[in-house]
């Protein structure tokens, strides 16, 4: 009996072991359609989510969200320079924790996209590449160079290895279904000539021999060698093909916006073209789609690439900078993502049969072996709506739309047709509804004045003017050039100063005191100074401060492309010049307040800081120190720093970024409601023209804790910090607007159902954990005007006490449209259900 028990145990343990390795443990391949998981074709819906650009504590939260809205993967950048921020030194920990990122994707059911690079360009600084890497004698990026090539070699095969320890390839068991080598090569690889093709090459050689066991891809690269997977950047991507027959159709970058930069105003993308850009891919035979970004994030500390990258790289994306759930472009996505995923299985059985329905109209159908389908209508008019005859039945199509059918015959989507609820108000303000004034912070502020010019026995001289990056090695923003200018008896004092500087921006002074202020922009950094001065009879002194915002992270052998002052002449009354440029100059990397530390916790309580009344305001160079109190709750904090210039803030010793309030965007360009029809690029729809690009700063709720918080700034050209606010989040107005003729909710279509019997719906929701407080508006008829300035039309039956009754004290709730429930005000009109409510956390207050 003993050997029959052991014998029927090793069974049954096996058995379990296979069950175990089949549930778990799977392979990635890929065949001309899509992405094989498991031998299953699959349509698969990604966004990107770059760890660093939030911290560990929320990672969980975002990935649920993004779960929630639809997606299928998560597709992350490894950023080289903070994991090896010095040779043979590795970073894991804290917000570079990539293990427990991965982790956190895979707990939450979801797979990754893993773009090792390691080239990342995302804004980053230095697109990701370390700097010692820079100062390697013969070292040349992203070519044929045996340096190059080691180093990266050595950190491709540093990750990949890191992940098969902790087994996270798909075949371990764990969420990595792809991973990408390179990045965006094709658009640069003009430049590199041969070497460039012998690169790709190579790079493709070497990702392949890591064997990872998942796919690699390259994306924007239209040469990459088999079996590697081209795919597609853009804002459109539906008419891109791979560069072979047995790739499948993919799409790595799908830009939801654009990323911000100081001095421009706030771009935006309608959801309406990013929904009609989506259905347009898959509707032409795309598998896989990934947004850039789902959720952005924060660039802290000096992570920021450049030139003069923001610190938000919110980029209007479907889950905010903060965290929180962007409506519409969030909930219009989702019901996308249902739509399209009821199309999954024709979607992958065939090709699509193309039919022209007339001038910019057509339709694709896929067809199972069965003869069923599932369709796209699309009407790809920048200007026109139509109305088209599919199967023998009529559609209306709004101009730049795409519908989808799922059984070719009832439209469960629309990509023009938002149904889905809507903020109210400035989505970077909305939600922050309390302001706590740091005036009444629980210390007076301090503060620390620089000196100009050269403050410490670390400075050396050299003849000629010196490229900042290959001085400072990025340990600093700030580099300072200081020579003497001697003015002898009865010569003009009057001068012409004229810099010429590579970028980013440098403050001039001459004897000490400010006279100049020169600064670029993202797309032409270089500037120039030309400032008329009054010197004195003997030594003068000329100190130029020149600053860096954010090391250049894109282009053709952009790692070499340099920064500071490289030209400096004076000019007399008669138009006589004299170059300055080859004299010697002494140089000195960084700020005394650097050096000192005047940033962090441990230097509070220092006899260096300075505090008593008045408060100098509007002073360059200086530091300044207070405490606060953070206020109740969970959510995220912004800081208000519209009255500060320009600097750097910490937090608790932590830095949230660089800012820069004093640098405003052009006063044209914007417009109020932005047509979404019609192509799509970075400067058609913007926000906030004659404004700061940014003014609020996001500090995450776990650097701060209770009692009292240390905040520091470094203000470089003048600022007022009594007028600077903390801000958090206690509600959010929000609103919704659903006509009769919208399409019922798209995760309620069943096959062989009569979807058109059914009714579209109202649907609201709060997030955070919020309630519905109160209901503002609701009427049932035809409301006038939009979400926020919403009021009755000539029909109008009011709503209240039926919205009240199904949603107040709720997280969210849904209201039937149908006059036959509701009544009908006005028959043989086509009416519309319009609600306004509040979401908050102290509902019951409300009551």
């Amino acid at each position: 009996m003993g050997s029959k028990n052991s014998s029927l145990s090793l069974v049954l343990l096996l058995i379990v072991f296979l069950v175990f390795e089949r549930v778990w443990c799977v392979t990635v391949t890929y065949d001309h359609k899509a992405l094989v998981i498991d031998g299953k074709r699959r349509v698969l819906q990604s966004g990107s989510i770059h760890y660093p650009r939030t911290t560990p504590e929320v990672w969980p939260d975002i990935v649920r969200k993004s779960k929630e809205g639809g997606l299928d993967v998560i597709e992350t950048y490894v950023f080289w320079n903070y994991h090896e921020p010095e040779k043979g030194q590795y970073n894991f920990e804290g917000r570079f924790d990539l293990v427990r990122f991965v982790k956190t994707v895979q707990e939450a059911g979801l797979f990754v996209h893993l773009r090792i690079g390691p080239y990342a360009c995302a804004e980053w600084n230095y697109g990701g590449f370390p700097l010692w890497l820079h100062f390697i004698p013969g070292v040349q990026f992203r070519t044929t160079n045996d340096i190059f090539k080691n180093a990266m070699k050595s950190f491709l095969t540093k990750i990949v290895d890191l992940m098969k320890e902790e087994n996270l390839f798909a075949s371990q068991g764990g969420p990595i279904i792809l991973a990408q080598v390179e990045n965006e090569y094709g658009n640069v690889e003009w430049a590199y000539g041969v070497g460039g093709e012998l690169y790709v090459k190579w790079a493709a050689e070497t990702a392949i021999s890591l064997n990872t066991t998942v796919p690699w891809v390259m994306c924007s690269q239209n040469d990459a060698p088999d079996p590697i997977i081209n795919t597609c950047n853009g804002f459109y991507c539906d008419q891109f093909s791979p560069n072979s027959p047995s790739k499948p159709k993919m799409w790595t970058e799908n830009y939801v916006g654009w990323f911000l930069a100081f001095g421009y105003a706030v771009p935006y993308r309608p959801v309406e073209d990013l929904a009609f850009a989506v259905a347009r891919f898959f509707e032409y035979g795309g598998t896989f789609q990934n947004y850039y970004m789902y959720f952005g994030g924060t660039n802290f500390g000096r992570t920021a690439g450049g030139p003069l990258v923001a610190t938000s790289y919110d980029y209007d994306a479907p889950i905010d900078e903060y965290g929180f759930i962007r409506q519409p472009k969030w909930g219009h996505l989702r019901d996308l993502h249902s739509a399209i995923k009821q199309c999954e299985e024709y979607l992958v059985s065939s090709d699509p049969v193309h039919q022209k329905l007339g001038n910019n109209l057509e339709a694709h159908a896929y067809y199972k072996p069965s003869n069923d389908c599932a369709a796209f209508l699309a009407n790809y008019d920048s200007g026109s709506d139509a109305n088209v005859t599919f199967n023998g039945n009529t559609y209306f199509l709004p101009a730049w739309s795409v519908s989808i059918l799922p059984d070719c015959k009832n439209v469960i989507f629309n990509t023009a047709k938002v149904v889905t609820q809507r903020h109210i108000g400035d989505a970077s303000l909305a939600r922050f509804t309390t302001v706590h004034g740091i005036s009444a912070a629980t210390s007076p502020w301090s503060w620390y004045k620089e000196e100009v010019g050269i403050w410490g026995n670390n400075s050396f001289t050299k003849p000629g003017l010196l490229e900042q990056i290959n001085t400072t090695k990025d340990t600093s923003d700030f580099l300072w050039y200081s020579t003497s200018l001697n003015v002898e008896a009865g010569h003009d004092k009057e001068r012409i100063l004229n810099i010429d500087s590579l970028g980013h921006a440098a403050l001039v002074f001459v004897n000490k005191k400010l006279v100049a202020f020169g600064y670029g922009n993202h797309d032409d950094e270089n500037f120039s100074v030309n400032e008329k001065i009054s010197l004195e009879e003997g030594n003068n002194t000329l100190d130029v401060l020149s600053m860096l915002i954010g090391v250049q992270n894109y282009g053709p052998w952009f790692d070499v492309q340099g920064a500071g002052i490289y030209s400096v002449l004076l000019i007399d009354l008669h138009k006589s010049k004299k170059d300055l440029s080859s004299k010697k100059w002494t140089y000195q990397v960084g700020l005394e307040g650097e050096y000192l530390g005047l940033d962090k916790v441990s230097l509070a309580n220092s006899s260096l800081w300075t505090q008593g009344t008045p408060l100098p305001v509007n002073k360059s160079l200086i530091w300044y120190k207070a405490t606060i109190l953070a206020p109740e709750g969970n959510g995220p904090l912004a800081l208000n720093l519209a009255r500060m210039g320009k600097g750097q803030a910490w937090i608790n010793g932590q830095s949230i970024g660089r800012y820069w309030s004093a640098y405003l965007s052009p006063s044209t360009g914007c417009t109020d409601n932005c047509d979404y029809r019609g192509a799509y690029d970075p400067f058609k729809c913007q926000k906030k023209c004659g404004q700061p690009a940014q003014t609020l700063y996001h500090i995450p709720r776990t650097w701060v804790h209770p009692g009292e918080n240390l905040l520091v700034l470094h203000e470089e050209l003048g600022g007022d910090p009594s007028k600077i606010s903390l801000l958090t989040p206690t509600g959010q107005n929000i609103c919704s607007i659903v006509s009769e003729d919208d399409p019922p909710p798209a995760d309620s279509w069943k096959p062989n159902l009569e979807f058109m019997s059914q009714n579209p719906e109202v649907r609201l929701a709060c997030g955070q954990g919020w309630f519905i407080a109160a209901i503002n508006f609701a009427s049932f008829g035809t409301p006038e005007g939009h979400c926020g300035t919403v009021s009755p039309g000539n029909c109008h039956s009011d709503m209240l006490t039926i919205v009240q009754k199904a949603c107040f004290g709720q997280e969210g709730c849904s209201i039937p449209i149908s006059a036959a429930k509701l009544g009908d005000p006005c028959p043989g009109v086509v009416k519309r259900f319009a609600v306004e409510a509040l979401c908050s956390e102290r509902f019951h207050l409300l009551h």
